[in-house]
């Protein structure tokens, strides 16, 4: 049996109330909690939550709640030690395989990418798998600037031809699946990446994010790169 956790608190600052906000006519935390309804992967469905307007959101989209204890609701709360706490309290009796991590503010994910993410794993001796992504630019020539003047970070790229470097790629911040009778926490290094198109991700930090978020959904449903 396969158990999904949701980590959504309430006290989000650069976007106030950000995991409920209306997002395209529904609470952004929806988009998470039906996509993994719809994957019919799950036993149970999980919100680990500090806020009582998010868990009764959540309640009425059918998902279940966990409260969180105070010290996984500030700011400096990993979404690892609160996906871990969430796995403590519901896999006491081992009953569970695989969880999964999905985040709150992953309105592109799609069913297939979830799937995609157990098979590897259950084919693999990895303890992890993740969405991921490409980078749109090398990273390879990315500069920094010092005392108001550009220095490239890797300076043996400085005239490297773009199609001649590697390609790189960095967290989709979507899901990632747990292998449960791994111990450790997660970590990069040796997890099964699940490579999701430039167009279906995209970071909700800041309303900038979000409103382009919108734009880019709007589009992307209309065209029927987002199923319902």
């Amino acid at each position: 049996m396969n158990l999904c956790i949701i980590p959504a608190r309430g006290g989000s600052k650069r976007i106030p109330r950000k995991n409920i906000k209306n997002f395209c006519g529904k609470p952004l935390i929806a988009y998470s909690i039906e996509t993994a309804k719809k994957s019919n992967l799950f036993k149970k469905i999980v919100v680990s939550t500090d806020d009582e307007k998010i868990a009764k959101i959540s309640e009425n989209l059918g998902a279940e709640i966990l409260f969180r204890p105070k010290n996984l609701a500030d700011d400096f709360s990993s979404s690892v030690d609160v996906f871990e706490h969430a796995i403590n309290e519901l896999n006491k009796d081992n009953k569970f395989k695989y969880a999964c991590m999905i985040y709150p503010t992953a309105p592109f994910l799609q069913v297939e990418y979830l799937k995609k993410g157990l098979e590897a794993l259950k084919n693999s001796d990895a303890c992890f798998s993740l969405s991921a992504t490409t980078y749109d630019f090398p990273i390879w020539r990315s500069f920094e600037i010092v005392d108001g003047k550009a220095k490239m970070i890797f300076d043996k790229h400085m005239n490297t031809r773009s199609q001649d470097l590697k390609e790189a790629y960095h967290d989709g911040g979507q899901f990632y699946w747990k292998k449960l009778e791994c111990f450790e926490k997660f970590h990069f290094n040796g997890s099964i990446p699940v490579i999701i198109p430039r167009y279906l991700v995209q970071d909700i930090d800041t309303m900038e994010d979000f409103k382009l978020a919108e734009i880019m959904f709007k589009v992307l449903k209309e065209d029927g790169y987002i199923k319902d």
